[in-house]
């Protein structure tokens, strides 16, 4: 048997170390599937939505540290990875998406399920070409998975279904697809003196850390220590930087804590390393600010920026600390430290729970699933409260992740990614953080944890509504409205799938039910139903957010829900 364009694309994606594919099968990709099954070394992750698919690759490059494949059919199949790949893109993690096309004589015919798939994934790929010969494989795919591998995103090849079981050229497929070079970045010596002039100045200095400084936890606390300097970490930063941090002082922004907003507003100085955190009305206005990041287009565009340099985190501290010579008073990081300190034991007096007084607060279902979880546990978390929630009272430790949707903030994001981490990590614990609203978007890929025998424990915080966004409107002084959700017990419905499913409303059973969930060898959904009335505030209120929510307040009693505000209270206020 000839091969064809397809085994190539097989052949080299096996040569680049892959051994899993996400899709949905289709006609367009009969050719590939073909292939995959003839080949017997690649599987198929059969899941039910295309969106899931991207998704999932996109936790499995981010936990296994390696490229991953997604596919979709033409037309609609490959559009429903578009709103994953976007995901998979803005956190920078490599994936290859294979958009089966339709037949190449159709192209431009108005043909059935026709779509221009190299301009529709323009925007969330750093590739993206049709396959039309067979002379242009193998090294188009070479360069698709490069690409993403170097640039740290997301390749698109396109494959009309006709060409992909043509024969192939006489073209051999390279042993080694695509190349992770290692270069050691860091600013010059000029620029490294510049910098160290700024911090070398006895103030007040404060570190934001981002996800650009994993790996560089053992010079970030010594920088910390030799400036005397708290450090406010980024969410994409929490799962590095957090655990076992004498210089941690939270995070900040619309989820952070009050002690990281007043770290970085009373500074002299905001070091900002390896962050590119989005949130301008979170920054001092006043400070000096300097900035370190491996990506130059990053430079100065969240604040003002006084001095910025491009390197590694990691490297440019290796090659900074010599240039330190000053000492500093540590009255700026004391005085952080302690804030956070009352912040977090403020916190943790809130995630409690008494038995027999329902519902539960989603910050003890929180504080259970994080102090009940396995050391290496890997967590995902839904965009909305269940963020809020992880970001407060998911501990980190050495081992455990924190995967979700923070740049994107999309929806749904956190099953799918469960899905992917745990193909990834059969022998690990994975535990997706669920929106219902999050939950009830992609639901239908429960049944995927069934079908592959996943033992994915979802836990759903269930609370009737978009709750993330009743807050943004009751901040904004706007009766809530649409945000209401009619749901059924998703307990029940994950046995009617064939998992296991457990309800929990009491918050005397909820820790016996997690350690059960936890312990079964299996999915699990956990149904807990929470409060809906549960404030999430961010560090900051402003005078229009105040105001918004004394106006909120007014036309909740002159609408005759009043009701409502007593439940707030009652909460919020009097527990």
């Amino acid at each position: 048997m000839k091969k064809t364009i397809a085994d190539v694309l097989v052949e080299a994606l096996l040569n680049a170390g892959i051994h899993r594919i996400y899709g949905i099968v289709g006609d367009s990709l009969n050719a590939v599937l073909d292939s995959i099954r003839r080949s017997g070394k690649i599987e198929w992750i059969h899941v039910r939505h295309e969106e899931v698919a991207a998704f999932a690759a996109g936790a499995d490059a981010q936990v296994s540290g390696s490229i991953a494949v997604c596919a979709g059919s033409s037309g609609p199949g490959n559009m429903h990875l578009i709103n994953g790949l976007y995901d998979c893109h803005r956190n920078r993690v490599p994936v290859l998406a294979i958009a089966a096309h339709i037949p190449s004589d159709e192209i431009g015919s108005e043909y059935f399920q026709a779509t221009h798939p190299e301009y529709l994934f323009q925007e969330c790929s750093h590739y993206c070409e049709v396959i039309t010969t067979a002379k242009q494989m193998p090294r188009s795919v070479t360069m698709a998975l490069q690409t993403a591998v170097a640039r740290s995103g997301v390749s698109v090849i396109v494959l009309p279904g006709d060409v992909a079981g043509l024969t192939a050229a006489d073209l051999p497929v390279p042993e080694h697809v695509y190349h992770t070079p290692h270069p050691v970045v860091h600013p010059s010596e000029p620029e490294l003196a510049k910098l160290a002039e700024y911090l070398n100045e006895d103030k007040k200095i404060t570190l934001l850390c981002g996800a650009g400084c994993a790996g560089a936890r053992e010079p970030l606390l010594e920088l910390c220590e030799r400036l005397k300097a708290p450090m406010v970490i980024a969410l994409r930063g929490k799962e590095y930087l957090e655990y076992d941090n004498p210089y941690s002082v939270g995070l900040t922004g619309l989820i952070g804590y009050s002690s990281g907003y007043h770290a970085m507003m009373d500074c002299d100085v905001l070091l900002m390393l390896g962050t590119d955190f989005p949130y301008r009305q979170f920054y001092p206005e006043d400070a000096i600010v300097l900035q370190v990041d491996i990506q130059t287009s990053h430079l100065g565009r969240r604040t003002k920026l006084d001095y910025g340099v491009c390197g590694d985190v990691k490297a440019t501290l290796e090659a900074l600390l010599p240039h330190l010579t000053a000492e500093h008073s540590d009255k700026h990081l004391r005085k952080s430290v302690k804030h956070y300190t009352k912040v977090r034991e403020e916190l943790d007096e809130l995630a409690v729970g008494k038995p027999g007084k329902k519902p539960i607060h989603p910050q003890y279902l929180t504080k259970v699933i994080s102090d009940a979880a396995a050391e290496n546990a890997i967590f995902t978390c839904d965009v909305g409260t269940p963020t809020v929630w992880a970001a407060r009272y998911v501990e980190m430790s050495q081992n455990r992740r924190l995967l979700g949707s923070f740049n994107h903030g999309t929806m749904a994001n956190a099953l799918p990614q469960a899905i992917g981490a745990q193909v990834a990590n059969p022998g690990r614990q994975v535990i997706s953080l669920s929106g219902d609203g999050g939950l009830a978007m992609l639901m239908g890929d429960l049944l995927t944890l069934k079908q592959h025998n996943l033992p994915v424990k979802v836990v759903v915080f269930n609370n009737s509504a978009l709750s993330f966004v009743e807050l943004e409107m009751k901040a904004a002084g706007f009766l809530e409205s649409g945000t209401e959700l009619v749901n059924p017990n998703f307990a029940m419905v994950a046995q009617a799938m064939g998992m296991e499913g457990i309800r929990v409303e009491d918050p005397g059973e909820l820790e016996g039910a997690i350690e059960r969930a936890l312990q079964h060898d299996g999915p699990v959904l956990i149904d807990a139903v929470v409060n809906r009335q549960e404030l999430s505030l961010p560090p900051k209120i402003n005078l229009k957010q105040a105001e918004g929510f004394t106006l909120w307040m007014m036309k909740a009693v002159l609408n005759g829900r009043g009701d409502e505000l007593i439940e707030l209270a009652k909460t919020n206020l009097l527990r």
